[in-house]
């Protein structure tokens, strides 16, 4: 029988939604800086709307955690966000499409993902 650490998955949905919200709306909030790490986007609208969307991910994962109810549905969010944009952080980034700085998010991703795995127990 698999349980889960409850106090881990709401740190864990804590800290990975307080780094979603953040770097979600970076994008809305400078593009200037965004930019000058991530390098030159040609359509600045889809960083923008990656952006929105990661911070509302990361908006929900804190608010279930402020109010003790991090379910498993919002493990998966947690999860298979991270997951997905790490993935695409490391193919991209390998293949020279995006700027190598995504390599390090793709390994905090990594670490999202290994500790929503971490949260659950035997």
């Amino acid at each position: 029988m698999t349980t889960r650490d409850d106090d881990a998955a709401r740190r864990l949905a804590t800290l990975q939604g307080l780094y979603f919200l953040v770097t979600g709306i970076w994008p809305l909030a400078s593009r200037e800086t965004f930019e000058r790490v991530t390098g030159p986007k040609v359509d600045f609208w889809l960083a923008q709307t990656v952006g929105v969307l990661v911070a509302s991910i990361g908006s929900v994962l804190m608010l279930g955690a402020g109010r003790g109810r991090v379910g498993a549905e919002l493990e998966v969010l947690g999860a298979l966000s991270a997951a997905g944009l790490g993935l695409v952080d490391v193919v991209f980034a390998l293949r020279g499409r995006i700027a190598k700085v995504y390599l390090l998010d793709g390994a905090i991703e990594g670490a999202i993902v290994v500790g929503w795995a971490r949260t659950r127990r035997k």
